[in-house]
C-alpha cells in the first residue's frame, strides 16, 4: 500500500517528519517496506531573498541583483527574468547546485561572468526546478521563509511516499484515511469521520475538505431513496437480482458535469502514488479509493440502456470488453453490473469500455457498493484480473462507508467537473448489520501481555481507534467493547488484548521470561529427520529457501489446485528440484552464478479420486564456486558431480542413521546415482537441466524422501461439519469441545456415603451430577468399604467432588449449601446417608 506523506498529513495535521512517522507506524501498525522521497532532486534548492535590482549595463533585458541566500554574504547574481522584485522570495540555486529536473536538469551551476558581470548562482523558474511550464519569469514565493531555509521544508512540494505491508486481516488500512485514524490515535489527534470530512459555510458555500481543498459545490441531493431490490431517482432506475454477490448498491445521477484535466492539487495527490491523472470525474474515483478506501464507478448515463442499471449474475455465454481493451467471457459465478440489455462492468473488478466516462460525457451515474469479498475473489482469480479496486474488496471494505463516501465524491464531482446532482441518492439492498459486541476485562490483558494495564487506559486506547467502550461497573471492571464497522478482524478479547498491546507500544511491555511448563509429548520423527539434516546443511554453507510449494505443471501429471494463488502455478510440485531449479534461474537472470540451496518440504503425487501422496523431502542444488572467493585462495573450483555424489552420501546418512546407505549409477540423463538405504531406494543424484546463459556452469541436485505424510484424517471434499462448536448449536458426535484452562480456584470435599447394596455407584453418580448444578466441575470415586463400622446390607462409597466459578472463587458458604442440598436429595431419592463414623 502507498501512502503520500502530505495528503496524510491533510486529514491529521501531525508534526512529524518523514523518518519518524515511518518508526512510528512500523512500531505501532503495520510494516513500513520503503520510504521514497519524491522530489529529493530539490534538496540543495534554498530560498533566497532579492535585497537590490538593478538593470545590466551591459545589456536591456538582464538585471543585476544582491541576494540574500542566508549564508551572510549578500551575492551577486545575474537574472534574464523580467519580473524580478527587491524584497521578494525566490527559489535560488547556489554555487556547485546540480539542476534538478526541468529544462536545465543535470546541468552545474558555476561561478561564472555574464556579459562582464560576476554571477554567483541561479533565480529559479517554475520549469527549470520541474514543477511547471512557465519558463518566461522565476518563480515568486509567497511564504513565510528566512533566507536560506530549505526550499523543500518552505514549499510543499516534496512529497514522500511511504510503501507499506498491509497483511490481509487488516484491509481498513488500504487507504489514508484509515491510516490517518491510527496516527491521529497514536498522536492523540483527530481525525474526522467521513460524514463530517467538510466545513460548508453556509453564508457563502465555500467548503473546506479534510485535507485542506478549498471549493463551493451544489446540495448533495437530500436523503436517499431506498428499497431492497429496486429504486429510481434523478432519472436513473437500480434494480439489484444478486444480494448475495451485491449487499448493498447505491448510486446517484450527477448532470451537466464537463469532462476535462483535474485541477493541480488533484493530479499532485494521484502523482504522489504513481498513477496517471486520466480526467477530472476519474480521477475523483481513484481519489476515493486511495483516500478512503472506497472503490468506485463512474459510468456514463446516456451509454447505458434506458437509463437503468441491474445488479446481476452474468448470463451463460456473456462476454464484456473491459477498460483494459481486452474482451473477456464471462461465467454465471460471477457478478455483473449491467443495464436494461448488456453487461457494463464485472462487480468488484473492472468497468466496461462501452460505459466508461469520455471527453463527451455530461451526465454521469456515480456508483458505490459493498461486493461480497468471496464472490469477487472468485471473479478475479477466474478471469486473471487484479486491479486495486479488487484488492481492497475480496479483503473486505467498510459496509458502512457507502452512503458518507458517495456524498463526498458526488460533492467532489460536482467541484471539480461543474453539474449538479439530480434527485436524491439510491439505496438498493439492506444496511450492514450492527457488530456485536466483546467483553473483556483487565485482569485479562494482564494475564496475556504480562504487564497491568488499567480500565481507564484500556478504554481510552481502543476508543482512539474507533472501538465504543462501556463499562458494566462490576467488580471485574469489565468492558464491553463495539467493533466498529471496518475492523473485521477483531472477534474476541484475545483481539483486543492486541489492539492494546500495539497502541500502547510493544517496547512497554516486560521482556523477562516467565516460569513455563515444558511439554511431555517427543517431536515427530519426520520433524527430528528434517532439523538434523536442516542443521547438518547450514553446517556445510548450503541456504535454506521455503518457497510455495506450486508450480506450472500439467494436468496428466500434476495434482491441479481446485483455487490456485496464482493462476500461472496452478499445480502442486513432484518433487523439490523442481522448485530449486526455478530458484537457480531466478539468481541466474540477476548475474549469481554461485547457488547452494536446499529446502525441507512437500512433494505431492497425483492420484486418480483421491487426494494426493504427499511425501517430505530434504532437496538441495549446488552450482557455480566450490567455495566463497578469497584472497588465501586463487583457486576457482566449480562444484561437480563428485560434490554431488558426497553430499548425497551424507544427507542420507542424517536422513537414515544407523542404515547401510548404498549409490547406484542412474542412466545419466538427468539421474547420475540412485541413492539406497538398507536396499530400498530412498532419492536420487542428478544433473539439473536449467534455462541458463552460457557462462553459468552445470547445476547439481539432490533429493531424499525423509518419509510419508498420512492423509486419511482428512475429510472428504464437503462432508466437514463447520458448524461444530458454533454457540447455540450442538456439536456433532466425535467432536471435541475445548475450552480455556480454568484461572480460578476449586472447592473440593469428600462425601464418604452409606450406599445400599441395591444401589450401583452409577446411580449415585449421576444424581450427584444432577443436584451439584452447573458449579460442579467434576465427580471422583476414590474409595469402597465394606466391614465393621458399616450397617449391613450396605457399603461406604467416597466420592471428591470439585466445584468452580470460572469468574470468581467461591465462598465457603455457597460450597457448604451445596453440599447438604445434595446429601438431601440423595437420602430422599436413594436412600443413601453420609457415613458419620
Amino acid at each position: 500500500m502507498l501512502i503520500s506523506h502530505e495528503w496524510l498529513r491533510g486529514f491529521v495535521p501531525h508534526a512529524l517528519s518523514p523518518d519518524a512517522l515511518r518508526a512510528l507506524i512500523t512500531a505501532h501498525v503495520a510494516t513500513v517496506d520503503g520510504m521514497e522521497r519524491l522530489r529529493a532532486d530539490l534538496a540543495t534548492i534554498v530560498v533566497a531573498r532579492v535585497v537590490r535590482a538593478g538593470r545590466h549595463p551591459n545589456s536591456d533585458h538582464l538585471w543585476v541583483t544582491k541576494v540574500d541566500d542566508g549564508s551572510g554574504t549578500l551575492l551577486d547574481v545575474v537574472c534574464g527574468a523580467p519580473n524580478v522584485t527587491e524584497g521578494a522570495l525566490y527559489p535560488f540555486a547556489r554555487v556547485g547546485t546540480v539542476m534538478p529536473t526541468g529544462n536545465k536538469g543535470g546541468i552545474l551551476i558555476e561561478r561564472r561572468k555574464i556579459r562582464g558581470e560576476v554571477s554567483n548562482g541561479m533565480l529559479c523558474s517554475a520549469k527549470e526546478l520541474g514543477l511547471g511550464e512557465d519558463h518566461d519569469g522565476i518563480l515568486a514565493l509567497d511564504v513565510d521563509a528566512a533566507p536560506g531555509t530549505p526550499f523543500l521544508e518552505a514549499v510543499p512540494v516534496g512529497d514522500v511516499c511511504y510503501d507499506i505491508d498491509v497483511l490481509a486481516n487488516r484491509p481498513d488500512l488500504l487507504s489514508h484515511y484509515g491510516m490517518a485514524r491510527e496516527v491521529a490515535a497514536l498522536q492523540g489527534l483527530t481525525v474526522g469521520d467521513p460524514r463530517d470530512v467538510f466545513d460548508v459555510d453556509q453564508a457563502t458555500g465555500a467548503v473546506r475538505f479534510g485535507d485542506g481543498v478549498r471549493g463551493r459545490v451544489p446540495s448533495a441531493g437530500g436523503r436517499a431513496v431506498h428499497d431492497m431490490a429496486r429504486a429510481a431517482s434523478g432519472g436513473a432506475t437500480v434494480q439489484l437480482d444478486d444480494a448475495d454477490g451485491c449487499p448493498r448498491y447505491m448510486g446517484v445521477v450527477i448532470r451537466g458535469v464537463t469532462v476535462a484535466p483535474s485541477p493541480e492539487w488533484l493530479v499532485r495527490r494521484l502523482a504522489a502514488l504513481g498513477l496517471r491523472s486520466i480526467s477530472n470525474v476519474v480521477d475523483v474515483t481513484n481519489y476515493m479509493l486511495h483516500g478512503y478506501g472506497q472503490p468506485m464507478h463512474a459510468f456514463d448515463l446516456a451509454r447505458l440502456a434506458q437509463q437503468t442499471v441491474v445488479v446481476r449474475r452474468a448470463r451463460p455465454g456473456e462476454t464484456l470488453v473491459t477498460l483494459d481493451g481486452v474482451a473477456r467471457a464471462l461465467d454465471e459465478r460471477m457478478t455483473v453490473i449491467a443495464d436494461a440489455e448488456r453487461a457494463v462492468a464485472v462487480a468488484g473488478v473492472m468497468g466496461g469500455k462501452e460505459s466508461e466516462v469520455s471527453a463527451s460525457t455530461t451526465d454521469v451515474f456515480l456508483e458505490v457498493a459493498y461486493f461480497t469479498p468471496r464472490n469477487v475473489r472468485v471473479t478475479r482469480r477466474a478471469l486473471g484480473l487484479s486491479t486495486d479496486a479488487s484488492y481492497r474488496f475480496e479483503r473486505g471494505i467498510d459496509p458502512a462507508i457507502a452512503p458518507h463516501a458517495l456524498s463526498i465524491a458526488a460533492q467532489l464531482i460536482t467541484l471539480v467537473a461543474g453539474g449538479a446532482v439530480e434527485g436524491q441518492a439510491i439505496d438498493v439492498g439492506r444496511a450492514p448489520e450492527p457488530r456485536a459486541r466483546v467483553a473483556i476485562t483487565p485482569r485479562r490483558v494482564e494475564r496475556l501481555l504480562g504487564a497491568a494495564v488499567g480500565s481507564d487506559e484500556i478504554q481510552r486506547l481502543l476508543s482512539s481507534v474507533g472501538f465504543t467502550v462501556t463499562s458494566r461497573g462490576d467488580s471485574a471492571e469489565t468492558l464491553d467493547v463495539t467493533v466498529p464497522s471496518w475492523r473485521h478482524d477483531v472477534s474476541r478479547d484475545a483481539d483486543l488484548v492486541e489492539e492494546v498491546a500495539r497502541l500502547r507500544g510493544y517496547d512497554a511491555l516486560p521482556d523477562v521470561v516467565l516460569p513455563f511448563r515444558p511439554g511431555t509429548v517427543p517431536d515427530h520423527p519426520l520433524h527430528v529427520a528434517g532439523q538434523r539434516v536442516r542443521d547438518a546443511l547450514v553446517g556445510m554453507g548450503l541456504f535454506e529457501v521455503r518457497p510455495l510449494p506450486f508450480v506450472a505443471g500439467n494436468d496428466d501429471t500434476h495434482a491441479r489446485v481446485e483455487n490456485p494463488l496464482a493462476e500461472d502455478e496452478p499445480h502442486l510440485r513432484l518433487s523439490i528440484l523442481e522448485t530449486l531449479a526455478r530458484r537457480a534461474e531466478y539468481n541466474l537472470s540477476r548475474m549469481q552464478g554461485n547457488v547452494r540451496l536446499f529446502e525441507v518440504g512437500s512433494v505431492f503425487a497425483p492420484r486418480p479420486g483421491q487426494l494426493p501422496v504427499e511425501k517430505v523431502r530434504v532437496g538441495l542444488l549446488v552450482m557455480g564456486a566450490r567455495r566463497p572467493a578469497h584472497f588465501t585462495d586463487t583457486s576457482k573450483e566449480l562444484f561437480d558431480a563428485w560434490d554431488a555424489k558426497a553430499l548425497g552420501e551424507r544427507v542420507a546418512e542424517l536422513a537414515y542413521p544407523g542404515m547401510r546407505i548404498s549409490l547406484e549409477a542412474g542412466d545419466g540423463a538427468p539421474v547420475l546415482w540412485r541413492i539406497s538405504a538398507n536396499g530400498g531406494e530412498v532419492g536420487t543424484i542428478e544433473k539439473i537441466a536449467l534455462d541458463k546463459p552460457v557462462w553459468a556452469s552445470d547445476a547439481f541436485g539432490v533429493e531424499i524422501t525423509l518419509g510419508r505424510l498420512p492423509s486419511a484424517a482428512v475429510a472428504a471434499p464437503g462432508s466437514h461439519d463447520y458448524s461444530a462448536g458454533v454457540a447455540g448449536r450442538a456439536p456433532a458426535k466425535g467432536h471435541v469441545t475445548y475450552r480455556p484452562l480454568p484461572t480460578t480456584p476449586p472447592a473440593e470435599f469428600d462425601l464418604a456415603l452409606l450406599v445400599p447394596d441395591g444401589v450401583s455407584a452409577a446411580q449415585v453418580e449421576q444424581l450427584l451430577r444432577k443436584s451439584g448444578g452447573e458449579l460442579l466441575e467434576r465427580v471422583e470415586l476414590f474409595d469402597e468399604f465394606r466391614g465393621a463400622g458399616v450397617q449391613e446390607g450396605h457399603r461406604s462409597v467416597a466420592w471428591r467432588l470439585t466445584f468452580r466459578d470460572a469468574t470468581r472463587t467461591l465462598r465457603d458458604k455457597e460450597v457448604d449449601g451445596r453440599r447438604q442440598k445434595i446429601l438431601r436429595t440423595l437420602e430422599t431419592e436413594l436412600g443413601v446417608r453420609a457415613r458419620s463414623a
